[in-house]
């Protein structure tokens, strides 16, 4: 007879292996994946509200329930009513928002970019009150310093004039804070160095060096800025009378608030599609800077 070959012990499942029980062998948490559902239809139906009604006339959107479409489908109709209304207007306000969030939102990640760079690389006296004055900035409200910023630009004389929206957005403390975390993170001291040392300048080694690696960061900082200046609201309605010069947040509001005015037309249908076109820019800007700003997010992350 042979000599009996020992029983092998089952190989343990590594734990980096999924089972049946879901990732990493464990369940599924029931009250996260609820949360993550209530959380998604929250955002989700206002979208699919607006999309829906956005396909109804005047007299439809009124008579039908608001999360099914209507008797007619009248889209492209009240797209075209949109853009033709009062001789055009909304291609105005369109203009308008495009011009602010162009100089203004463009502007605010320019100086955020300079500046968290200069805070994140250089030494200086009074480095460390600036970083208290940026975070004080950041978390005060833009509601209270709306009555002090109208006062300032009425003396000056900018109120009712573009001026009065792109000048307070070109200031951004958290785009700011961002981009000094960032470019400390980003940007090896060594890097700036050897280039020093080959004979580039700074402005040199800034844009040839410096500027690819804070591309992340800048996009995060570019597309939090202009969502922001897109849907600013409070700050043109104290500085903008004309309305020549309203975005598009005035301007729909203007219009929504028609029905509520003596002899005046009620326009919700072209309310709610104006508001659908206003959000696509917003969607496509978000859908071509979101590799940017996932990875601006998580800059630093993997490093110990």
């Amino acid at each position: 007879m042979g000599t009996p070959t020992p029983l092998r012990s089952p190989r343990p499942r590594s734990r980096s292996a999924p089972g049946p029980q879901g990732s990493f062998g464990r369940r599924p948490s029931v009250a996260l994946t609820l949360v993550t559902g209530l959380a998604l239809l929250y955002s989700v139906v206002p979208l699919i509200w607006l999309l829906i009604n956005a396909t109804k006339g005047q007299e439809s959107l009124l008579d039908s329930f608001g999360l099914w479409f209507g008797s007619d489908f009248a889209l492209l109709d009240n797209i075209a009513a949109t853009l033709t209304y009062d001789d055009g207007v909304f291609v105005r306000w369109l203009i308008n928002t495009v011009l602010y969030v162009v100089l203004g939102a463009g502007g605010a990640t320019l100086l955020a970019m300079l500046g968290g760079y200069a805070l994140a690389k250089f030494d200086f006296p009074g480095r460390r009150a600036v970083f208290a004055v940026v975070l004080g900035a950041a978390a005060v409200p833009g509601t209270a310093l709306a009555v002090p910023t109208f006062l300032m630009f009425s003396q000056m004389g900018l109120t009712n004039t573009p001026w009065a929206v792109i000048v307070p957005s070109l200031i951004s403390p958290f785009g700011l804070y961002l981009m000094w975390v960032f470019a400390a993170q980003a940007v090896p001291t060594e890097l700036m160095e050897a280039a020093r040392i080959d004979g580039s300048g700074e402005i040199r080694t800034f844009f040839t060096v410096v500027l690819p690696l804070l591309a992340p960061g800048t996009a995060t900082v570019l597309l939090f800025t202009m969502v922001a200046t897109w849907n600013n609201y409070f700050l043109p309605l104290i500085m903008i009378r004309d309305p020549d010069w309203f975005p598009l947040t005035l301007g729909l509001d203007a219009w929504n608030d028609q029905a509520a005015t003596i002899g005046g037309e009620p326009v919700f249908h072209l309310v709610i599609t104006g508001s659908l076109l206003t959000i696509v820019p917003l969607i496509a800007a978000f859908l071509m800077l979101q590799r940017y700003w996932r990875s601006g997010l998580t800059a630093g992350s993997l490093k110990g």
